[in-house]
């Protein structure tokens, strides 16, 4: 009886793999079959982003904002793993709406608790789709990728999305503020935004390192980072006297104390784009 291997289409690589599983198993079908299923199941997994452990299912019955959801059986779905692009956006709840209104979904994520609000934070995937709704809102520019995802493959899915896309959010130049701009930040308080410039210097006081990125400590942009998180940033190479008169690019909800702050909090955060 010959044996079938059936292409998925997840990728050469994956897909030789199982060619040349099938192969050796061509003798042995019984003894192999087991492999095989596991093979081609584990291919599925890894095609689709952010395919964290299913928390439940769902229709779709209302876009409450651009970035949550109400399903018909009355919960409250917040998309984990994004941000809205500075000031709110009105398009972005309309791209929400376009994506999944009406659409059956699927919830992954680490946990299923619901947050202060009552609000489940989860994956959302539309039937059918092996790209979360978070993806394709990254891609259409309607969203920033957040810094709090401990899944580094969910968190690569995410930063890859949002560098593909040219639209909405990235379609304005100013998309990403300036450092030396304090003025034009300080504008987006509360708000998650993208600021890129050269660490002029790196400052202590106190339990706080400074990433200054201009001569006026008091009234230009800085990133902070408290001393017990410093040695997560060594560890991944980005200690902050490593980033001194490097360009980079932070991300994080602005403050303000004199000018405009970021605090860092997880490596993610932190973007070299390299050159002095």
């Amino acid at each position: 009886m010959p044996l079938i291997v059936e292409h998925t289409g997840t990728g050469g690589a994956e897909s030789s793999g199982m060619i040349r599983a099938a192969l050796r198993c061509s003798a042995a079908l019984p003894a192999c079959a087991v492999s095989l299923f596991v093979l081609a199941a584990a291919g599925r997994a890894g095609a689709a982003d952010c395919a964290l452990e299913r928390h439940g299912e769902g229709r779709v019955a209302a876009v409450a904002d651009a970035r949550s959801l109400r399903l018909e059986d009355g919960r409250e779905i917040r998309l984990a793993g994004i941000e809205g692009g500075g000031t709110d956006r009105p398009s972005g709840r309309a791209a929400l709406a376009a994506i999944a209104a009406g659409r059956e979904v699927t919830l992954h994520g680490e946990d299923d608790s619901p947050d202060r609000y009552g609000r489940q934070s989860a994956f959302v995937f539309v039937a059918g789709s092996q790209h979360s709704v978070q993806n394709e809102l990254l891609r259409r520019g309607e969203a920033l990728a957040s810094v709090d995802i401990a899944d580094k493959n969910c968190a690569a899915a995410l930063a890859a999305a949002e560098r593909d896309a040219k639209l909405g959010i990235w379609a304005d130049t100013t998309a990403i503020k300036n450092a030396e701009s304090p003025g034009d930040i300080l504008s987006a308080i509360g708000h998650f935004t993208v600021v890129e410039g050269r660490v002029l210097s790196v400052r202590q006081a106190g339990a706080i390192t400074y990433l200054n990125f201009g001569r006026n400590w008091t009234r230009d942009f800085a990133a902070t980072i408290s001393r017990r998180v410093i040695p997560v940033f060594e560890n991944a190479g980005l200690g902050p006297k490593l980033l001194e008169n490097r360009r980079i690019r932070v991300r994080g909800v602005i403050s303000s104390r004199g000018g405009p702050r970021i605090e860092l909090l997880r490596v993610g955060q932190v973007e070299v784009l390299g050159g002095t």
